[in-house]
C-alpha cells in the first residue's frame, strides 16, 4: 500500500493580524513539504491545480521539478491536472521533462476539475466541459503512447507528423483518471487502460467499493494487454499525537475552508456534528491518532482494494509546523502500521 499527500498551496494567516500571508510563501512550504515527506518514506506527494489566492498552487511541475532535485525515492505528480483548460502537448512535455529530472518518478493525474476558475482564466467554455477534456484526454495518451503523432480534434489545430520531445526513459509516463465518484468515468478509466484516482471528500468512503468493482468489471471486459489496473483513493486527512486534539485542531481548518468554499458555490458549511461524523469510524475525513488513520486506512483496503491513498492535509491556513508534523507521523507511524498489517515487507 502506497501511503502520500497532496496539497492545492495552502496559503498561511498571519496569526497577528489574522490576514493571508504571501502566496510565494505557500509556494516554498510546498516544497519544505515534499522534502519531508521523502526523508519519512511516504511513497507519493501530488500537487493539486488550484488557481485562488488561499491555494495558488498553479504550476505544479515547477514546483516538483525543484523537488526532483532535492528529493530520492517519492514519487511526484499531479492530483489533478485540469486537462480541459490546459494544452495536452505542454502537459506532457513538462511532465516528461520532470519525469527525466527526477529518474522515473513523474506522474500524471488528469481530470476535469472540481474548481471551474481555470476556464475563464484560459478563454475557455463551461458549455464544452465533457468534450474539452474527452479530446484533450485523447490527445494526451496519443501523445504518451508515440513519439510522431498526426491528430486532429475540435479545440486545438491540428497536428501532422509532429515530433514529441522529451520522452521517458521509461518510453512512456503513468496517467491517472480523476474522479470525484462519476459510474461513466470509472468506465471510461477501464476502457482506455487507465489506472483510476478516486477524490473521496465527504461521506461514507466505502460508498466507492461499488464504482470500484465496476472499474475492475469493465477493465476485465476490455482485457486490454499490459493495463495497469489500479486504484487510489485522495481524501482529507490529518494526523495528531492525541486523536481529540487532533480533530480539535483540524475541524477549525476544515471549517474555515468549507465556509469560504460554501460562499463561492452557494451552500452552508457544515457544522461540527457533521465534520465528527466524517472524521470517525468510516468517514472519508481521516482525522485522529497514527494507530487510528492506519486502522482505517487498512478497513477502507478492505473493501475497495485501493493500492495508494493520500491525504490533503493543509487545509484552512492550517500552520505550516503543523502540517509539517503530520506528514511527519504518516511516514514515520502510519505507513508502518498499514504495512504490517497488510504484510508488506519493508524493502531492505
Amino acid at each position: 500500500m502506497e501511503i502520500g499527500v497532496y496539497s492545492f498551496g495552502d496559503v498561511q494567516r498571519d496569526p497577528a493580524t489574522g490576514k493571508l500571508g504571501s502566496t510565494a510563501q505557500a509556494t516554498r512550504n510546498l516544497l519544505e513539504a515534499i522534502q519531508l515527506a521523502d526523508q519519512v518514506g511516504l511513497d507519493y506527494f501530488g500537487i493539486g491545480e488550484h488557481h485562488t489566492y488561499e491555494m495558488p498552487a498553479s504550476a505544479a511541475t515547477v514546483v516538483l521539478g525543484a523537488a526532483a532535485s532535492m528529493t530520492k525515492n517519492i514519487k511526484l505528480g499531479s492530483a489533478v491536472t485540469v486537462l480541459s483548460t490546459d494544452d495536452p502537448v505542454r502537459v506532457y512535455q513538462q511532465f516528461a521533462t520532470l519525469d527525466a529530472l527526477s529518474n522515473g518518478r513523474a506522474e500524471i493525474t488528469a481530470g476535469r476539475g472540481s474548481s471551474t476558475e481555470s476556464f475563464p482564466l484560459f478563454g475557455h467554455s463551461l458549455n464544452d466541459y465533457d468534450e474539452l477534456f474527452a479530446e484533450k484526454l485523447d490527445l494526451l495518451l496519443e501523445v504518451n503512447e508515440k513519439e510522431s503523432i498526426t491528430w486532429s480534434g475540435k479545440f486545438r489545430p491540428a497536428l501532422n507528423d509532429a515530433l514529441i520531445v522529451p520522452r521517458p526513459d521509461a518510453g512512456s509516463l503513468p496517467i491517472w483518471l480523476a474522479t470525484g465518484g462519476n459510474p461513466h468515468s470509472s468506465v471510461r478509466a477501464a476502457l482506455l487502460g487507465l489506472p483510476v484516482a478516486y477524490a473521496i471528500i465527504g461521506g461514507q468512503a466505502a460508498r466507492f467499493a461499488p464504482l470500484a468493482d465496476l472499474y475492475r468489471r469493465a477493465a476485465e471486459q476490455a482485457a486490454i494487454p499490459g493495463a495497469p489496473v489500479k486504484i487510489s483513493i485522495a481524501s482529507p486527512g490529518f494526523i495528531g499525537d492525541d486523536a481529540a486534539k487532533a480533530k480539535d485542531l483540524w475541524w477549525t481548518h476544515w471549517h474555515a475552508a468549507m465556509s469560504s468554499l460554501g460562499a463561492i458555490r452557494g451552500f452552508a458549511a457544515p457544522q461540527r456534528p457533521h465534520f465528527d461524523q466524517d472524521a470517525n469510524g468510516g468517514g472519508a475525513l481521516f482525522v485522529g491518532s497514527a494507530i487510528e488513520i492506519a486502522e482505517r486506512v487498512v478497513n477502507l483496503h478492505r473493501s475497495v482494494g485501493h493500492m495508494r491513498q493520500f491525504f490533503q492535509m493543509d487545509l484552512g491556513q492550517l500552520p505550516q509546523k503543523d502540517f509539517l508534523r503530520s506528514i511527519e507521523l504518516l511516514g514515520t507511524q502510519v505507513k508502518p502500521l498499514v504495512d504490517a498489517e497488510l504484510g508488506i515487507a519493508k524493502p531492505q
